[in-house]
């Protein structure tokens, strides 16, 4: 099944469904222990929270909003053509004793590059379609996953179904473990290179274009475990030399620190939970990127923690 998500694209509607039947359940617990009532009609009040939580909330960001979630294919096309553009000037932008520094053959690497992300944002002129579809998938998870989670429980399970549950179980505590644990991390990321972007640059009468675009891009890279924060390394970096040297080296500097902050946290919630270390994981985004593209970057870490979790229950690892 799992392959199969993969293979027809649904892994934003699969991950929604997992966060709405997780989310669903945690919710009608808490309901019942604030308020009390039967289990049902707290998972039934959960599950409307659920579902309309997501509609209030756009019903009032999106007039606020609109532009960013409209134009965000565009803003990200114009961000790879300023990578693109600055890689192609590196040497410019460098302090001469550095540039000079830089062997021959780097003049070939740096036009390979700069042609990669200029198709890159090329192709990202045909994306707005596939970026509001896959938003709507989302949706439909998330109301699957609802359904699912207050769903009464069979009275009598056969053997398939068993089966089915424990492994349906395992997988849901898999998820909440992995996503929970990177989401929190994510959101650390986001808020200190939000305070770094927003308040510390301008102090200095510093600033890098596509500020929106870059924090977005921070969020959604940090919940990729290790390369994820290569990515937002990278690409801050290259946005910080668009401007200068100078700014370049704040933004590099800044980001190896909160990353030696962020080991920490990776350590503590990540590798005691979920007993994966740094080489599985980078072996199993490798592989499931070369097989399913960006998309398997995005499950490596899920799907990886998912199969050790089975062979570590049936005694095989």
């Amino acid at each position: 099944m799992l392959l199969l998500i993969m293979w027809q694209g649904l892994l934003a509607g699969f991950l929604s469904l997992c966060l709405g039947f997780i989310t669903t359940r945690w919710l009608g617990r808490q309901l019942a222990r604030v308020f009390g009532g039967g289990n049902s009609i707290t998972k039934v009040w959960a599950a409307v929270l659920v579902i309309l939580l997501p509609i209030v909330l756009l019903a009032i960001a999106v007039p606020r909003i609109r532009s960013l979630i409209l134009d965000a294919p565009a803003q990200y096309r114009e961000l790879l053509g300023l990578l693109a553009q600055t890689v192609f000037e590196l040497r410019d932008k460098l302090p001469p004793d550095i540039a000079a520094q830089l062997p021959e053959g780097v003049a070939d690497i740096q036009r390979e590059v700069a042609s990669y992300l200029a198709s890159k944002a090329g192709a990202l002129a045909t994306t707005g379609r596939i970026w509001i579809t896959g938003l709507l998938f989302a949706f439909i998870g998330l109301i699957i996953g609802v359904l699912a989670a207050i769903r009464p429980p069979a009275t009598r399970q056969r053997p398939l179904t068993r089966a089915l549950h424990q492994r349906t179980s395992r997988f849901g505590s898999t998820f909440a473990q992995i996503v929970t644990a990177q989401f929190w991390i994510a959101l650390f990321n986001t808020f200190l290179t939000g305070i770094f972007l927003l308040l510390v640059l301008p102090i200095f009468a510093t600033g890098l274009p596509y500020t929106n675009a870059l924090l977005v891009l921070t969020f959604v890279a940090s919940m990729i475990p290790i390369v994820g924060n290569i990515i937002v390394n990278t690409v801050l970096t290259l946005v910080g030399l668009s401007v200068s040297w100078t700014v370049a080296l704040a933004c590099l500097a800044f980001l190896i620190i909160i990353h030696k902050m962020e080991y920490f946290i990776n350590a503590k919630i990540i590798g005691t939970r979920t007993h994966m270390s740094a080489w599985e994981l980078l072996a199993a985004m490798f592989v499931m990127e070369a097989i399913f593209g960006p998309a398997g970057l995005v499950a490596a870490p899920l799907f990886y923690a998912y199969a050790k979790s089975e062979l570590q229950a049936s005694g095989w690892v």
